[in-house]
């Protein structure tokens, strides 16, 4: 039999680094294309949602995902309110419903179309993709919350051929380059 060893985690201790301007910061990684994904749930039979470029799959198995949310967000604890949530891609021609889910209020589903998930959560028409989930974890992180959500539905939409999705890139939205 072959033994597994796991090394224990150490903690990193380094200097802290001299006062990083958050505008430089922010511009920096500004550099780096995302996507955007809205999270939509329902509070109080009400659609409520949020956008979030800062998305990423964690574990295949079991099937689990993160983001972040600011903690400042009055839409998250809305979301938080109800047992799942959905994730959904958003393309490139969707920006319009992206901005009105990125803005502040409690209407932003007005002239969003969407169809009910297996749990009845909205799913934006015209999503690339989404999945449905539950929150497993949330990790205080600076002003964020790190979101771990474990993927109990999903499904892609559309063509895969034709459709191209909303980037988020130096501080803009953004497509893909023609090819």
């Amino acid at each position: 039999m072959v033994e597994s060893r796991v090394e224990p985690v150490r903690e990193l201790v380094a200097p802290v680094p001299a006062s990083i301007d958050p505008l430089e910061f922010r511009g920096v990684l500004g550099h780096f294309a995302t996507g955007v994904a809205a999270v939509t749930g329902v509070d109080a039979g009400a659609p409520v949602g949020l956008l979030v470029n800062s998305f990423t799959s964690v574990s295949l198995d079991p099937p689990l995902v993160a983001f972040c949310v600011a903690h400042t967000s009055t839409s998250w604890s809305r979301l938080r309110r109800g047992e799942r949530h959905c994730i959904c891609f958003l393309a490139a021609d969707q920006q319009e419903q992206g901005l009105r889910l990125a803005g502040r209020g409690v209407d932003k589903f007005r002239d969003v179309a969407w169809s009910p998930s297996p749990s009845g959560l909205p799913v934006l028409d015209g999503a690339l993709a989404w999945l449905e989930c539950a929150v497993e974890a949330e990790h205080p992180a600076g002003d964020h919350v790190i979101v771990v959500a474990r993927v109990h539905h999903l499904a892609r939409s559309g063509d895969d051929s034709r459709t191209e999705p909303l980037l988020f890139y130096r501080g803009r939205w953004t497509r893909l380059p023609e090819a």
